[in-house]
């Protein structure tokens, strides 16, 4: 039997409702599977920790992670507690630098069962394959002076291994999915990184001649991710571009609390990191109205990155089957718990094998 080692890091807020709802889920599917488990080793790693330790997480809590298969994440923040630099450069984004999770994929698909913003949604199906390591995010430069005469230098770092990688995953990505692939840029305005970007581009598709490319300036990407996102399919981007049009992907599903996301270590050296879009959302945590389908969906992509390709499309399948009978939290339109919503789901996986 195929046993995976997954470290568990419920975070902040609704982090902790959610996570537990799709691990039920996870060792559903699992069971009806027959050939698969789960171990859970539980990390309550969070902003109250910090509080009670003055860190996000104990000086030997990379090593620990190190040991797990793949990492679980639900939220992190709580600004009532701890100030969101903090939060977030403690836990999460040490262990995207520390574990060299240079790529971050991000679906957006039209979900059956949830209704779109869009008037014609038109079974948009998008992968966003966002660079996850420097660009604009890049913490090089700094301030100096004060008044009228501070000076304030931001770097945007983009080095020739980062995007060849993301360009190479994307491509690869292509070749599995529609076939096609475009490219956020802004050449027109930037006029170093982004030539630059072009230019790896450029060199990558030469060893994917059969991947049909477009390159896009990301104002008019962001629009036709609105007037015409039926017409995308795999979306590659620098880590902004990738952050914006991920969101406004999220945005046209119809909810932020359903997007899934994953950090993805491509070396083997350390493990990839699932978690969802939303936040911790401290102002419902506790009501039991939190939207699990976010979180399910991404454990749903952590099969996936495992090749269990066949059970994440079992997973993924029950989740519209339980939004379409109407069974939703209120977020997007239901009356039914967190709790309601994950039964639901699992009586579908349950069903599946009956």
């Amino acid at each position: 039997m195929k046993r995976l080692e997954i470290a568990v890091i419920p975070g902040d807020g609704i982090g902790k409702e959610v996570v537990p709802e799709a691990l039920r889920v996870l060792d559903a599917i699992a069971k009806v599977h027959g050939g698969l488990t789960f171990n859970y080793t539980h990390y309550p790693w969070s902003s109250q920790y910090y509080v009670e330790h003055g860190k996000m997480m104990p000086d030997d809590g990379l090593d620990l992670l190190s040991q797990s298969d793949a990492i679980f994440l639900g939220a992190v923040g709580d600004p009532s507690l701890v100030k969101d630099h903090i939060s977030l450069g403690g836990l999460l984004l040490k262990i995207r630098r520390e574990f060299e999770q240079v790529i971050n994929i991000r679906p957006a698909k039209h979900i059956k069962g949830i209704v779109s913003p869009l008037s014609h949604p038109r079974d948009f199906d998008i992968m966003i394959v966002r660079e996850n390591s420097e660009g604009e995010y890049s913490s090089s430069g700094g301030r100096i002076h004060q008044g009228i005469d501070e000076i304030v230098v931001q770097n945007s770092v983009f080095t020739k291994k980062a995007v060849l990688q993301v360009m190479e995953y994307a491509f690869e990505l292509a070749t599995k999915r529609n076939g096609h692939l475009t490219s956020a840029t802004k050449s027109n305005g930037i006029a170093h990184s982004m030539p630059f970007w072009d230019d790896v581009l450029a060199e990558v598709s030469q060893n994917y001649k059969d991947i049909p490319t477009k390159s896009e300036h990301i104002d008019a990407l962001s629009a036709f991710f609105i007037t015409r996102p039926h017409t995308l399919d795999v979306v590659v981007a620098s880590n902004l571009f990738g952050d914006i049009l991920s969101d406004i992907g999220a945005a046209i599903m119809g909810s932020i609390g359903i997007a899934p996301s994953g950090n993805i270590n491509l070396n083997g050296k350390y493990p990839s990191m699932f978690e969802p879009v939303h936040g911790s959302a401290p102002d419902i945590y506790g009501k039991g109205i939190a939207n699990p389908v976010g979180q399910i969906w991404t454990a749903k992509m952590m099969l996936d990155h495992f090749g269990e390709t066949e059970m994440g499309a079992i997973l993924l399948e029950a989740i519209e089957h339980t939004l379409q009978s109407g069974i939703k939290t209120s977020d997007i339109g239901g009356n039914h718990s967190t709790t309601e919503v994950t039964d639901a789901i699992i009586a579908k996986i349950e069903g599946v094998n009956s």
